[in-house]
């Protein structure tokens, strides 16, 4: 049941007119089953003072782009209605000059573009209107038999509109026969969604509640959950194993979806979507269509279903079908549009946002982590709608011009070309070892702000975890994570890796970069010492690299690793053979890498930086006063020593390092690879020769 959540002293202390339906509009968003994503829209007329002190009658409604539960009043769009309603005496209407003309009604030209169903609320003479696309309205609106259901439920108080896509047409016809049937109190827009009214906001919201409730009441009575899809085919599989499982199969999945853009990737696993996957009738219902028209632009005209036989777990199996099912996926969405493409139209990528595999439940593909949270929020709302319609007869949906035309309709595209455009790293996922230190930090902030998402690496996972914490404050939910991980233990880092492939669906970048310093005489060295080095600089960077290479190789879409080498790497640092050693052992590792991983499409590069004392966990250790005592000078004096040493006379900073990270690991060195940048101010001692 559709919760009330209409609280009377909040809504009391909201600004009377738009704040009153900002709202309602917030509280309808917040219940996905009542509106999804991006979806619905709701409108109220009232009175304002225009800039000439005159009363204008004006009606708000919803911007195009923007989403019921976050909007606020600066999303709502206002309406001259004396400009409006001499079109409701208009036969045809194209729906380019339908929108031109609603520019030129809105009050202020600093608005948004108004929802592309305005006229269906300004046609209704009521003062709030709401249309969302509530799951059970929808179950009823897809049913095949929904108009003779809608009878039982709703009397003589309901208008039933056939299918017609939003815009002029649809207003008309739906403001009709409100005008044509005095008791309508709802109208149901067939396999769309419901749209009620009232006198006050309040009125509105219970009125849309009490309708949704209705319907969900009424299906409710005749679900039978042990035959619901046909029953369940396939067990579900451990949550452990399919973990395991996916961890083989998702860089599979992300290489062949992102041939031609690369794709981030969320996993599902929710009760609702494996009872789905797992059900006798899901291949064939899946491939119905969509359950409303405003889910094809996030989901597709349809899913693609892994044809798997989930219950003998044979993964060789489901790698092949995963692979051929994608690969006949993409096929088939070219030829869907070479069927109905319009002149001008282009077409989107042809991979599946939704993937759905028996025995383990839905990944989904969007341009980044949070987008591919929407193609699967949507596709609940989809299996929702089919437990409902299935309850109710057959889930009937758009055909398939039909549905074409709405993905593809310029208008929806719009709400798309308002998101911001794509930057550098902008679908890419980078991981950063060394996370939480200074280089790693400024590292993952600056791939972050370039449009890519990150995992930090760390021993110190608490300092990983703050430092992904102020990323996902500014950035947004689920750009970076934390893992805690040490280099020198091999199951340590595969599952770190796991979980980032679990997380994103794969990786992108890597940049190698975790390390710490000693100092002392060659004579003094420990084994203990020198061990130390070696397994965190030189076999903890091999075993980064390796399991990154394992996993860019499955992907099969290339990739790019950068490794932070020191200007010892290159040159022979006194009191410090251990490190210096390490160092340029891990340098030549990454030369031997690009020697490889050249006929795969992974570059691998390196940074030499010298003297990045801010920050620094190595150089606000035991490492600061070694190097001090090493050259005669007091720790303090540090940073003004390796300042003068420098040809330009400078100090580096973490921002220098990143810096050339960054340039390595972007399109402007694609095709630079085995190769070394020196960041360290200018040492002739280490100039590479």
């Amino acid at each position: 049941m559709a919760t009330i959540l209409w609280d009377k002293s909040k809504a009391d202390s909201v600004e009377k007119g738009l704040g009153e339906l900002v709202y309602r509009s917030n509280l309808l968003g917040t219940d996905r089953s009542v509106c999804n994503f991006g979806g619905g829209n709701t409108s109220m007329k009232t009175t304002v003072t225009d800039f000439r002190g005159r009363p204008v009658e004006v009606m708000w409604v919803k911007g195009s782009g923007s989403d019921l539960a976050t909007m606020k009043a600066n999303n709502f769009t206002g309406l001259r209605m004396e400009d409006i309603r001499p079109l409701f005496e208009k036969d045809v209407m194209p729906d380019e000059e339908m929108v031109g003309y609603l520019v030129n009604c809105m009050i202020d030209s600093k608005h948004p573009r108004a929802s592309i169903e305005t006229l269906l609320h300004a046609f209704l003479p009521f003062k709030h209107v709401d249309h969302t696309h509530p799951d059970a309205i929808i179950s009823l609106c897809c049913a095949d038999n929904g108009k003779q259901l809608a009878q039982d439920i709703y009397g003589d108080r309901f208008v039933w509109v056939p299918y017609v896509r939003p815009g002029f047409t649809l207003s008309k016809m739906i403001a009709q026969g409100v005008l044509d049937n005095p008791k309508a109190e709802l109208v149901l827009m067939e396999k769309h969604g419901l749209v009620t009214w009232g006198d006050t906001s309040e009125q509105c919201y219970l009125k849309t509640l009490e309708i949704i409730n209705q319907a969900e009441q009424y299906i409710e009575a005749k679900v039978n959950e042990a035959k619901m899809f046909g029953g369940q085919q396939y067990d579900v599989i451990t949550e452990a194993e399919r973990k395991t499982i996916l961890a083989e199969v998702l860089p599979i999945i992300r290489g062949g979806v992102s041939d031609e853009k690369k794709m981030i990737l969320s996993f599902d696993g929710a009760p609702d979507v494996l009872q789905f996957v797992n059900s006798k009738d899901a291949a064939v219902l899946s491939q119905v269509g969509a359950a409303c028209p405003d889910h094809l632009v996030h989901t597709k005209m349809k899913p693609l279903f892994i044809n798997w036989d989930a219950n003998t777990k044979d993964l060789d199996a489901l790698k092949a079908a995963l692979v051929q099912g994608i690969a006949d996926y993409k096929e088939e969405y070219k030829a869907y549009f070479e069927r109905n493409k319009n002149e001008g139209d282009v077409m989107n990528e042809p991979a599946p946002r939704v993937i759905l595999i028996p025995g383990i439940g839905m990944v989904n593909t969007g341009k980044s982590w949070s987008m591919s949270l929407i193609s699967g929020a949507l596709y609940h709302r989809a299996i929702a709608v089919m437990r409902g319609a299935t309850a109710l007869g057959e889930f009937v949906s758009l055909i398939e011009n039909e549905s074409f035309n709405v993905e593809y309709w310029p208008l929806e595209l719009y709400k798309l070309s308002l998101a911001p455009a794509e930057a550098e790293f902008s679908r890419k996922v980078a991981f950063v070892t060394g996370g939480a230190g200074g280089i790693g930090s400024v590292t993952c902030r600056e791939l972050v702000a370039g449009g890519a998402h990150v995992v930090l690496a760390d021993l110190n996972l608490e300092g990983a975890q703050k430092v992904a914490q102020e990323i996902n404050d500014k950035y947004g939910e689920g750009r970076a994570i934390a893992v805690k991980m040490d280099v020198t233990k091999e199951e340590d880092v595969q599952a770190a890796y796991q979980q980032a492939i679990l997380m994103y669906g794969g990786i992108d970048i890597v940049v190698n970069n975790a390390g710490l310093a000693t100092s002392s005489p060659f004579d003094e060295t420990s084994l203990k010492e020198w061990n130390l080095n070696m397994n965190v600089l030189s076999t903890g960077y091999f075993l980064v690299a390796r399991e990154a290479f394992i996993i860019m190789k499955r992907q099969a879409i290339g990739g790019n690793m950068v490794f932070i080498g020191s200007k010892n790497s290159v040159f022979a640092g006194k009191n410090a053979s251990a490190y210096s050693t390490a160092k340029a052992a891990e340098i030549h590792l990454a030369r031997c890498i690009a020697a490889e991983g050249g006929e795969f499409g992974i570059r691998v590069n390196s940074v030499l930086p010298d003297a990045i004392l801010q920050g620094s966990a190595i150089w606000n250790s035991g490492w600061r006063n070694e190097r001090a005592a090493a050259y005669g000078i007091e720790p303090d004096q540090l940073e003004e020593h390796y300042r003068k040493r420098t040809t330009l006379l400078v100090n580096i900073f973490p921002k220098d390092i990143s810096d050339a990270v960054l340039f390595l690991a972007s399109s402007k060195s694609e095709k630079t690879t085995g190769c070394m940048i020196t960041v360290d101010g200018g040492v002739p001692a280490a100039f590479t020769r």
